[in-house]
């Protein structure tokens, strides 16, 4: 799990575009921090991929949790932050004017650490279920578990709404899991 150098960052170019035709002064403040850190963070990383990724063996086992704080806001490569930055960026305009900014900064920072936590407790039911070891080695990074997280929860606040993914109109109760499915396919791992 090792970032591509010395290449142009086509995605980052493209969220960079895309921030910029929503306009700064139209973003929420935590939305805005969020998209910051995460760029700032892909740019200047903490520590290489496979020391920031959560996973049951490094997370559990040799109990290294600050990779609860650190896997999410890295990110595999430049696609990879754009699509969850473009998500995060929709999501965060909604929610955060709907939860005021305070609410919704908590809400992030609280889905941060437990989606890790969920990913542990997943993976290591992989283990068991299928008497697998391999699957407490599986290493994760990203922001895409919050986001659907945020999804769920903008699904809540907004019921009946019918969106966009790939084009195409889904109702919203279902467009999570449909756009779960198409960023895997976009960008598997």
């Amino acid at each position: 799990m090792q970032r591509r150098q010395g290449r142009v960052n086509a995605g980052l170019l493209l969220l960079l575009y895309q921030i910029s035709q929503v306009g700064l002064q139209n973003i929420p403040s935590v939305t805005l921090g969020v998209l910051a850190l995460n760029i700032f963070l892909f740019l200047n990383p903490v520590k290489p991929l496979h020391e920031v990724c959560i996973s049951v063996n490094e997370g559990f086992y040799k109990k290294n949790w600050q990779r609860l704080l650190l896997s999410p806001v890295h990110h595999a490569d430049d696609w990879h932050l754009y699509y969850n930055m473009v998500s995060m960026l929709w999501k965060g305009i909604m929610l955060e004017k709907k939860l005021k900014s305070i609410w919704f900064a908590y809400i992030i920072a609280v889905f941060s650490v437990l989606i890790g936590v969920v990913y542990m407790m997943l993976e290591f039911m992989l283990v068991e279920i299928l008497d697998d070891p391999s699957y407490e080695m599986n290493c994760a990074v990203g922001f895409s578990g919050v986001l659907f997280a945020l999804k769920v929860l903008n699904n809540h606040y907004n019921p009946g709404r019918v969106s966009s993914v790939l084009g195409l109109p889904i109702a919203s109760k279902y467009a999570c899991w449909v756009e779960l499915v198409a960023i895997h396919l976009i960008s598997p791992g």
